[in-house]
């Protein structure tokens, strides 16, 4: 599953691909801003992604579906 995190005063969102679960995700970044701290996030390549838990703003939830290859359904 992608994850887009949307940063206060960024213009641009942090994307991550992680293997947890939507509510995996939200319960960490809930825990983190109960204690003011930094919201991580890890993908399964080692890349990791910090962020003040204060400062995000929205979290961004797709499926990975893979990359579509070719034009379609060719009619001769």
């Amino acid at each position: 599953m992608d994850v887009k995190i949307g940063v206060q005063h960024a213009p641009r969102e942090l994307s991550i691909s992680t293997d947890l679960a939507p509510e995996a995700v939200l319960e960490a970044l809930t825990k983190a801003v109960a204690e003011e701290g930094v919201f991580t996030l890890s993908d399964d390549k080692g890349r990791t992604v910090a962020v003040p838990a204060e400062r995000v703003n929205y979290l961004d939830f797709t499926s990975d579906s893979g990359r579509k290859v070719g034009f379609g359904l060719a009619t001769v």
